[in-house]
């Protein structure tokens, strides 16, 4: 069922009339008058002029033969201007020839009226017209209005992903307060780094924006196995033996079955946390296959992961911790470069080098 037509049982709807002739204008105003609110142009120029600043009409009746500009010209301004393209526009003109109608009907049109104007003709087509203006208004609308509940329920939703993956890591960030701001420097380490690897090759097709933008929002959980780590050992102020360390690199599995455990808890597997579970588990694997918790090499590592351990390195050579003074940038990036082949993937070290500055200016902007 079409929509009510504005102006059919309420407000009346409102035509305007371009056209330079005196009599023409007369007749057709005194033709539509009674049915609907008519303003009136006597000229191409005034036409736009009005459209320009004044209210929409919902329907522009305009003559092609005029003395400035001709109906033609107003009619392609009106199509090419994003404020009145959707207004309709019907002709009136005494030009009849088949050219001249699909003239016409190529700028954008929707009728093509012959003059002298026979009323029946003229009224039932405005009407036709008007209704069909009405009810592509009404779907207008109504997809407008669809468009914004999407727009708002993907915010919220994106708020809700947001919200589980900092939550989380503020657990982690509550058992180990010598972390300070590492959690927000590695977010836009791993940004950084991705971006770089654009153009890439070997990791342009894993790396569009939404992959971007999931390493940054996923970068928190990094370290969220530590709250399974014991507090003797997590919080040890000094280097950790052998086997309290076989006990940290717990901390890798620990993070991905933390990450699991709450997708388990709310009855799915969620996309958005798979790079989470991803970074978690494999971001002290090393390049030549001597890391864990698995002890994968290559390009059998995430590259989430590979990305990770890049910044998650220099993160932690940059930083105080109670066991060592900071690395200053110019050692940390040297051991970075010790590590390609080897401990990193050589891509990724290669692109961590062509930005060291910005990893400098992320890690000043971000300092503890």
């Amino acid at each position: 069922m079409l929509p009510m037509l504005a102006g059919e049982f309420t407000d009346k709807a409102t035509i305007l009339v371009v056209d330079d002739t005196a009599e023409e204008l007369a007749l057709i105003v005194g033709l539509l008058k009674d049915q609907y609110r008519v303003r009136v142009a006597n000229s191409g120029e005034r036409a736009l002029t009005m459209l320009a600043t004044g209210d929409m009409p919902d329907m522009i009746l305009l003559d092609v033969m005029m003395s400035d500009i001709d109906g033609y010209e107003v009619c392609r301004q009106l199509k090419a201007n994003p404020r009145t393209r959707a207004i309709p526009v019907m002709f009136l003109t005494g030009r009849t020839r088949m050219a001249d109608e699909k003239r016409g009907f190529d700028l954008g049109a929707v009728d093509y009226v012959p003059k002298p104007v026979s009323p029946p003709i003229l009224l039932a087509r405005l009407r036709a017209h008007l209704r069909l203006k009405a009810a592509a208004d009404f779907l207008r609308d109504k997809n407008g209005f669809l468009e914004r509940e999407v727009a708002k329920r993907t915010k919220e939703a994106t708020a809700i992903k947001d919200v589980t993956i900092l939550a989380m890591a503020s657990l982690a960030e509550t058992r180990d307060l010598m972390t300070g701001n590492h959690i927000r420097r590695t977010q836009y380490y791993m940004s950084a780094l991705a971006t770089s690897l654009q153009t890439n090759p070997r990791f342009s097709r894993h790396l569009d924006e939404a992959a971007i933008t999931m390493l940054f929002k996923s970068a928190p959980l990094h370290d969220i196995g530590k709250i399974g780590i014991p507090d003797r050992i997590l919080l040890k102020p000094g280097p950790l033996d052998a086997e309290e360390f076989e006990v940290m690199k717990n901390h890798a599995a620990q993070g991905r079955h933390a990450i699991e455990h709450a997708e388990q808890w709310l009855g799915k597997t969620l996309e958005f946390l798979t790079t989470a579970k991803e970074i978690a588990h494999y971001h002290h694997e090393r390049w030549d296959g001597n890391g864990y918790p698995e002890g994968l090499s290559g390009d059998d590592i995430p590259i989430s992961a590979r990305l990770m351990a890049v910044a998650d390195v220099y993160d932690a050579l940059i930083s105080r911790r109670v066991y060592k003074d900071p690395y200053a940038h110019d050692m940390a990036v040297a051991t970075i470069i010790e590590g390609r082949g080897s401990r990193f993937d050589p891509d990724v070290v290669d692109a961590f080098l062509s930005i060291q500055e910005e990893f400098r200016a992320i890690a000043e902007q971000y300092a503890d």
